[in-house]
């Protein structure tokens, strides 16, 4: 990992508002994002990991705010090489092989069949290169996808959910790859709502419906909340605070009914 301390953040957000049909995703909300670190983005389903990578990448409207990503304005042309994107599903062609895939997107972007290869070997499937990737596992397929998301060589990674569905071997492995990668510069912003996974991050932005509750590392998150584990932790943060006796209690709801009615 480099030290990012005096280097400009690799992605900047300020006062986003996004909007989803009638819901409010989000109302407000600034970040940022370090260059050359794993920052894990972790939260529950639906608290708005997605939609801020989408932010991010370029590819969600937003109502009003700045979204900047590698000094560039978010969806940038000048950034389509420079910034990859990972989504939760498989960017592969399940009837070509590992190889063609590689091979066809990289020619997308102008890098050459030795860097396809290369990039096979990085991420460890040099065995299956020649094989159908809709005959490969879980992990294999997501590592085929990774491959194809580093064929242009980019300097921000966005992974939504790469771990999601793997056994915890096959988890390890990624996240040893990821640490790989961000000792090479690349800056990876890794989505998941596995708690453990947190451990693996260099930096910790916790989401609950929309905010960030916490921006973080995991040794400070765990000395800040007591807990034992990273799950504890954002229990702890996001429970409510049991009342202290003495403080006065919070003003009745005008439309509940009266404590004993209906007993």
């Amino acid at each position: 990992m480099m030290n990012y301390a005096n280097v400009d953040p690799a992605v900047e957000i300020e006062d986003l508002r996004v909007r989803r049909g009638r819901t409010t995703v989000f109302d407000g909300l600034g970040v940022e994002i370090p260059r050359g670190a794993i920052v894990g983005l972790l939260g529950p389903s639906g608290c708005g990991k997605t939609t801020l990578m989408r932010a991010i990448v370029g590819a969600q409207r937003i109502r009003s705010g700045s979204v900047r990503v590698l000094g560039e304005a978010a969806g940038s042309r000048r950034l389509r090489r420079r910034v990859a994107y990972g989504t939760q599903g498989a960017a592969v062609y399940a009837d070509l092989t590992v190889r063609q895939n590689v091979r066809y997107f990289g020619a997308l972007v102008g890098a050459s069949r030795e860097t396809a290869d290369r990039l096979i070997e990085r991420v460890g499937l040099g065995a299956q290169a020649g094989q159908l990737v809709g005959s490969l596992s879980g992990g294999e397929t997501t590592r085929a996808s990774l491959a194809i998301a580093l064929v242009g060589d980019p300097e921000l990674l966005v992974l939504d959910e790469p771990t999601v569905g793997l056994d915890p071997l096959i988890r390890a492995e990624l996240w040893g790859l990821f640490a790989g990668l961000a000792q090479r510069g690349i800056t990876l912003l890794v989505s998941s709502h596995v708690m453990d996974e947190a451990l693996h991050c260099d930096r910790l932005l916790l989401m609950r419906e929309g905010r960030i509750i916490a921006d973080t590392t995991p040794a400070r998150l765990l000395a800040d909340t007591g807990a034992r584990d990273p799950e504890a932790a954002f229990l702890a943060l996001v429970a409510p605070q049991p009342s202290r006796a003495g403080d006065p209690e919070p003003p009745a709801d005008p439309g509940a009914a009266p404590r004993g009615a209906g007993r």
